[in-house]
């Protein structure tokens, strides 16, 4: 280990802790990160969260490093010459598929090349995916998708990522591992790409303005299967991952392990919100809810809420997205349960509870 100024932050181990662990995450303000930083917190384990910004409220020691700056990486990962495993979460949105792929290749690169210049002992690194891997942006996929299928033609950063993890994996001798999680829930400040947020904003506010709940998006999309991943399982995944031998050089998708339809939750929703429900009316969020933002202040001063900027609360476009994609979003997680990680959720059940996180945590109004 590094002397104190540079030691990160642990928790109180548990007995079953493994003390030569030393975590870095990447991307540590993100709803993943956050909750995998935590994760590795909880169980004892050193923990560093790499990100631009410090992230509120967290226990684990903040590193400011700028991964797109290749100098930048190389002097800031040098206080974390002692990593062991990396979880690399960091993503930055760009326009076309070619500019996703030039930006998110070079974040991966700087951070494997920063720690290999510091001399870390990078024993394992866990890569996170997506849909997208299977087409899920571009519309129909093959359902249930599982990790075997053949890549797509049309090029995509997840898969530049990949090689390149692997090619250093096999270079530098460590162990690597892609988890491919959908629709991601669960809270952290200021990361809207998150459909929990997007249900939970807009409902507060349609409560607020007296009318019922609707879904905004389409027909189709009312009656298609879903499925989400739970941001706590998706993290206790990333910490199985990291140590079972069997996850060296595999890829696994990762949800809650059930699917749902949006035509069956919404009700539920406006029952656990106190509201009234209607049928769905499409509407595009992205148009209409930006025009609440002051709604939504003279709401936080009412129910004493978190003062988030509103821009940072909720990804309206994501919602759209996700709203208009009418056709069956399922994978297949039986690999994962196979390999020895068969944790799951009641998605039903996980929603309501997290809403009640949410007002507990006064980051909306009270339910009740």
């Amino acid at each position: 280990m590094t002397d104190a100024a540079t030691n990160p932050t642990t928790a109180t181990p548990p007995s079953d802790a493994d003390e030569s662990q030393v975590v870095l995450v990447a991307g540590a303000g993100g709803v993943i990160g956050r909750h995998v930083a935590d994760e590795y917190l909880s169980r004892g384990t050193a923990v560093r969260g790499l990100s631009r910004r410090p992230v509120a409220g967290a226990r684990w020691k903040h590193l400011a490093v700028d991964l797109l700056d290749r100098d930048a990486a190389r002097t800031g990962l040098g206080s974390a010459r002692d990593t062991t495993h990396l979880v690399f979460g960091a993503y930055i949105e760009r326009p076309t598929t070619r500019e996703q792929i030039e930006v998110n290749s070079a974040l991966l690169v700087n951070a494997l090349q920063g720690l290999e210049d510091g001399g870390a002992p990078l024993r394992h690194v866990t890569l996170y995916q997506g849909g997208k891997a299977y087409g899920a942006h571009l519309g129909y996929f093959n359902t249930p998708a599982k990790e075997r299928d053949p890549r797509l033609i049309q090029p995509n950063f997840y898969y530049e990522q990949e090689d390149i993890l692997r090619a250093a994996a096999a270079r530098r001798g460590f162990d690597a591992t892609m988890l491919r999680p959908e629709g991601v829930v669960g809270y952290a400040v200021g990361n809207p790409m998150n459909i929990l947020m997007v249900i939970a904003v807009y409902a507060s506010i349609c409560r607020e303005l007296g009318q019922p709940l609707r879904f905004p998006g389409t027909h189709a999309a009312y009656d298609a299967l879903y499925q989400v991943t739970d941001a706590s399982l998706l993290a206790r995944a990333t910490v199985w991952a990291g140590s079972e031998p069997r996850a060296a050089g595999e890829v696994y998708n990762i949800t809650n392990g059930d699917q749902i339809r949006w035509r069956h939750l919404w009700p539920i929703f406006a029952r656990h919100f106190q509201m009234d429900y209607a049928e769905p009316q499409p509407v595009l969020l992205s148009e209409a809810m930006p025009q609440h933002q002051d709604l939504w202040q003279q709401m936080v001063t009412k129910y004493d809420l978190v003062p988030t900027p509103y821009e940072d609360l909720a990804g309206w476009s994501f919602g759209d997205f996700l709203f208009r994609s009418g056709f069956d979003n399922v994978t297949s997680t039986i690999k994962a349960r196979q390999h020895g990680f068969a944790d799951c959720l009641d998605t039903e059940d996980r929603f309501l509870e997290l809403f009640e996180e949410l007002a507990t945590a006064r980051v909306i109004p009270p339910l009740a």
